[in-house]
């Protein structure tokens, strides 16, 4: 009997910038897609950064989410292929940037990315991985009501902590008023350098203060996965032996772990 659970959509999000959010949406994605797990992303960011590392060139991207969310484009019509198997992608572009003043007091603006994914072309997909805005932006709120689970990359550096509890409120609020069944997924520790003493102080700190939801997965700081981007591919694309992308497969090995045990039965 074919498997018609819905898909499994995941906002990868933080406030802080440059903490690798963009990097683990682009590689987690290729390294489900490696998994024989059929995935979507979708750019969500302004700065169109997935769209960019994945190849997809601005003057390509003719519907993006833009569309999506403000034009009612159907989701089939704004999805492209990417040059991984498995893994496609919903592009972005600038004219995101525009999105609070546009929807202004339109009094769904916080269900339109929900509302696009009840279509039939969501369906076609394992796993819908959301790449958020480095804010709590009305782009971010979409994608936690649209979404079952946060996932939250935090960089190992000093005041990596800090902001978070601000995510966890918007995170309680959402769940309050317009997802209940929003979780967090987990915490997944980005830039680690094992040689660092200061790494393992942010693990250790990270692990007393939020407990399990720290993957134990942790993304080291690999120059494979900061050149990636540039020959715009997925780093299991660029050097699949690197330690940057094993750790991704891990990470995506992790997630499907989790996910399993939970479809047991009680």
């Amino acid at each position: 009997m074919p498997d018609t659970r819905p898909p499994r959509i995941l906002a990868i999000t933080n406030q802080k910038g440059g903490v690798g959010k963009t990097t683990t949406t682009i590689n987690l994605g290729a390294a489900l897609a490696d998994a024989a797990q059929k995935v979507l992303i979708i750019d969500l960011d302004p700065q169109g950064n997935a769209s960019t590392g994945l190849g997809i060139a601005a003057r390509d991207r003719d519907q993006t989410t833009y569309e999506l969310l403000l034009e009612d484009a159907p989701l089939s019509s704004v999805i492209v292929k990417t040059s991984v198997e498995n893994l496609d992608l919903a592009p972005a572009t600038t004219d995101l940037s525009s999105t609070d003043v546009e929807l202004g007091n339109q009094e769904n603006r916080v269900f339109l990315l929900k509302d696009a994914l009840r279509s039939d072309a969501a369906k076609a997909y394992d796993y819908i991985l959301i790449d958020c805005p480095p804010s709590l932006s009305l782009l971010t709120v979409n994608a936690l009501v649209a979404c079952s689970a946060v996932l939250v990359p935090l960089q190992s550096e000093f005041f990596a902590l800090e902001g978070l509890s601000q995510l966890m409120l918007t995170i309680r609020d959402v769940r309050e008023t317009a997802n209940p069944n929003l979780r967090i997924e987990g915490v997944v520790l980005t830039m680690f350098d094992q040689r660092n003493n200061l790494s393992q102080q942010v693990e250790d700190d990270a692990r007393a203060t939020l407990g399990d939801l720290v993957l134990k997965t942790r993304i080291p700081r690999n120059v494979r996965v900061s050149e990636a981007p540039s020959f715009a591919l997925p780093v299991l694309q660029y050097d699949p032996t690197s330690k940057g992308s094993l750790a991704y497969v891990e990470l995506a090995e992790e997630l499907l772990s989790r996910h399993a045990k939970r479809k047991e039965p009680a």
